[in-house]
């Protein structure tokens, strides 16, 4: 047998064992499985190497296996690996929440606590909300993705593939349009929905929370406008509701800065972190006004893997990364790149049509249309180009309502070597070369 034979083979072998043993409720991007990883390079178990513009969903900002993150995560092996923070609590926990106390861009007294899956943080903030307010009720945006829980799940406002099947959804949550300028959707239009929904629907009396993604993760990398989120701070300052920004996928150096909020010219009362916050290992967390996040008694926060002490060590390490290397300047030099490459790709007029580029920072993604000039998504090519370029060596992941976002999610540690040899892959895909 040839050797690519055997090689294809072999993933195949896998995958096939995958369906016998995996429910099928569980997706797969690509059908191969992975052996090793470094930086921005990941190689399957048939030894071939693909240059990853996916980070894991947006977890890879450090890129894979940091050497600052796998030096805090090997002490720490060496300690302990776990006691339950609630039981003996542990230095790595406290210096994590000091750390991202100091950074959250919220003035005043800040306190955090930690958990292990970005639903579950959004979860927690939630239970904050209510607890602080005595309220119940939480107001999100379509397009919105904040987890696969029940709560969470009602909160996203996306049908297929997160709500298919599993309704009745939990009461009390409400869904207004997000601004998309090249779909017609104004920041008048969402301001006015939540008007036009106090009138109707729910008393704003009743609402405890906000929640919205300062830039939009799953739904398609849309940044919510300045105007949206100055807006949203009057109604909840008008109100007596908190502002819960997630920033699960867009936090921790992926827009330039630390937080996208920090681009936005108000302050949230809450913020939700997960994804890049520990570099690959699992961690989430919440921070806000202390005052907020001291409302439940003690004893309603928590869980017994939450904040695990491998994992808090693995974030301490992404810290030590970001200072290292200035991540976050290399943020902006990336998306520029990217930005500066799609445009050109797109001039060239051949190919796959691009709709909208748009990006904030190294959040960078681009729309596959069906003819050029137009906005009507092509989901089917989103999905081709994705199985292109992975054949090609490039794993990049789509998104959005419509599945015709490409979003690229490349590490920030990347050299511009990777970055160049990913986009001339990406560029060739487009047109068909």
């Amino acid at each position: 047998m040839n050797v690519k034979a055997s090689a294809k083979g072999l993933n195949e072998a896998w995958v096939e064992r995958r369906a016998k043993a995996v429910s099928r409720g569980v997706g797969m991007a690509a059908p191969v499985i992975a052996a090793r990883a470094e930086d921005s390079e990941m190689w399957d178990i048939e030894g071939r190497r693909y240059i990853d513009f996916g980070g894991g969903i947006a977890v890879l900002n450090t890129g894979h296996r940091h050497p600052a993150v796998m030096k805090r995560v090997q002490e720490q092996l060496n300690a302990f690996t776990h006691t339950c923070f609630m039981v003996a609590p542990y230095a790595p926990f406290i210096e994590l929440a000091e750390k991202l106390n100091a950074i959250a861009p919220i003035s005043g007294d800040k306190k955090s606590l930690f958990v292990t899956t970005g639903a579950e943080a959004v979860e927690n903030a939630i239970k904050i909300a209510r607890a602080h307010t005595g309220r119940s009720d939480i107001i999100c945006f379509q397009g919105s993705f904040h987890g696969r829980t029940l709560l969470t799940m009602a909160m996203t406002g996306k049908v297929v593939p997160y709500k298919t099947k599993f309704g009745p959804m939990p009461g009390g949550v409400w869904h207004v349009p997000f601004p998309v300028a090249h779909k017609g959707i104004t920041v008048e239009d969402s301001i006015h929905a939540i008007e036009w929904l106090f009138k109707a629907d729910v008393e704003p009396s009743r609402v405890a929370a906000i929640v919205i993604e300062p830039v939009q993760g799953e739904g398609g990398f849309y940044v919510a406008p300045k105007e949206l989120m100055k807006a949203l701070r009057k109604i909840c300052d008008d109100h007596g509701i908190v502002l819960i920004a997630d920033e699960i996928q867009s936090g921790f150096g992926r827009t330039g800065k630390w937080f996208a909020m920090e681009h936005m010219g108000v302050e949230p009362d809450l913020m939700t972190v997960a994804k890049s916050l520990a570099g690959g290992f699992p961690l989430a967390g919440v921070v806000g006004r202390a005052k907020m996040m001291d409302a439940p008694e003690p004893g309603g926060l928590g869980g017994t893997y939450a904040g695990n002490p491998v994992s808090c060590a693995a974030a301490l390490g992404v810290f030590d990364a970001f200072e290292q290397d200035k991540l976050l300047e290399k943020a902006e030099k990336q998306g520029k790149l990217m930005v500066e490459r799609l445009k050109a790709i797109k001039a060239k007029n051949q190919g796959m049509p691009i709709g909208d580029i748009r990006a904030l920072g190294a959040m960078v993604a681009f729309e596959l249309v069906t003819e050029r000039g137009g906005n009507k998504p092509d989901a089917a090519a989103a999905k081709a180009l994705v199985a292109k370029c992975l054949e090609r060596g490039l794993m990049i992941l789509s998104c959005g309502v419509y599945g015709d976002t490409i979003r690229l999610l490349t590490p920030l540690t990347a050299s511009e070597a990777i970055l160049k040899e990913g986009l001339d892959i990406l560029e060739s895909a487009i047109l068909g070369n």
